[in-house]
């Protein structure tokens, strides 16, 4: 019997770690990914600024695993009927259970000229772009630098850039775009607004209310007029992996697609056992992934004991956030509860939560690095 596990993000990483200790010892169980690597996404940004940082957000698969074996493959298309993973190569995996942990790609919505000319914050050699542009506008007089999106990628991207200037003595304004009438709109008020606060004290010009219609290499056009740009960043807006034809999937709280193949974190849009939406979250793709492994296990305990037809009952999700965390140049923001903390106090939350998180990944190395890199930027 196979268990396939597509993806080495969040969902991915935790959902095998917990399937390795609970699954028959002669299940197969296969990782998919097509870097081979983990890369611990919230913190991408950070190399914009720090490009050494860069080695401190990447663990290998194979040094977080002890029984899984790791594939490196680009997934083409799933399959769900013929339970067959293609891949990029020509080659095919067959599965009696697979878990569908493939992330999301950016979206740009079909505006015009958007992709085009805007740089993407998802992977680390887009931060290494953004560096490159960003070095070379501020060696050439200064200007101006877009950020598409108030969600946090962007206002962490937004926050890293305008203290990337101040640290470089350059004259580059930065400016936050988005479209709903506040910065991390999602989010609870007391959180969006110090982080709204924190923005303003990096000298962010943070612009909501404004809806993005178009992108030429010159301006961001907008129903408020053009934004000029040197360098122009895009966290608007997330869509399905290519595997899936751009599509997240659309889940209940069990989190399972079909009979033998489970879909979760950003691949998937869940509702949860209340019947509310679940954000597209590392948090939230870290919990699910507690919840899947607890059905695969069902569903593997079910195909080997009884054939009649039936579906086991499987565990619902239901999405409870013990609180939020958002990096703004050299500050943060953390929601703990009802309490929101700025300054020295969120940095050392946030810094903990993704040391903590990258231990537990297998990163010790990787989570030392980050707690060093914290307390250094702090005496600065």
């Amino acid at each position: 019997m196979r268990v396939v596990v597509l993806g080495g993000g969040y969902a991915g990483v935790v959902l095998t770690d917990r399937l390795e200790d609970r699954l028959p010892a002669d299940v197969d169980l296969v990782v998919v990914d097509d870097t081979g690597e983990h890369l611990v996404q919230h913190e991408i940004h950070r190399a914009i600024r720090r490009p050494a940082f860069a080695d401190d957000v990447v663990v290998p698969l194979d040094d977080i695993f002890d029984r899984a074996r790791v594939e490196v493959a680009t997934v083409e298309s799933v399959d769900r009927d013929a339970r067959e993973v293609a891949f990029a190569d020509g080659s095919a995996l067959d599965y009696d259970v697979a878990a569908v942990c493939l992330g999301a790609e950016t979206a740009f919505y079909g505006l015009p000229g958007v992709e085009e000319h805007a740089v993407p914050l998802k992977r680390l050699p887009d931060a290494a772009r953004i560096r490159r542009e960003f070095e070379a506008l501020a060696e050439s007089g200064g200007g101006t630098a877009v950020v598409g999106g108030a969600g946090l990628s962007g206002v962490q991207t937004a926050g890293e850039l305008a203290a990337f200037a101040r640290e470089a003595d350059a004259d580059v304004d930065v400016v936050l775009l988005e479209q709903r009438e506040s910065v991390a709109p999602s989010f609870p008020e007391r959180f969006r607004e110090a982080v709204r606060d924190e923005l303003d004290r990096e000298g962010v010009d943070v612009r909501t209310g404004v809806t993005v219609s178009r992108a030429t290499e010159a301006a961001v056009e907008t129903g408020d007029g053009d934004v000029p740009h040197d360098v122009f960043v895009w966290t608007g807006g997330i869509r399905g992996p290519d595997a899936l034809d751009g599509e997240r999937v659309d889940v209940r709280a069990d989190l399972a697609a079909d009979d033998h193949t489970l879909v979760l974190g950003d691949a998937a849009r869940v509702v949860d056992a209340e019947g509310a939406a679940v954000p597209a979250s590392a948090q939230a793709a870290v919990r699910e992934a507690k919840v899947a492994a607890r059905n695969v296990e069902t569903l593997v305990a079910d195909a080997r004991e009884r054939d009649d037809g039936f579906r086991p009952r499987l565990d619902r999700y239901t999405f409870d956030s013990p609180g939020w965390l958002v990096s703004v140049g050299d500050g943060a923001v953390a929601q703990v509860g009802p309490s929101v903390f700025r300054g020295a106090a969120a940095n050392a939350v946030k810094s903990g939560v993704g040391a903590s998180y990258l231990a537990s990944a297998g990163g010790v190395r990787e989570a030392a690095e980050l707690l060093r890199e914290e307390f250094d930027r702090g005496g600065e």
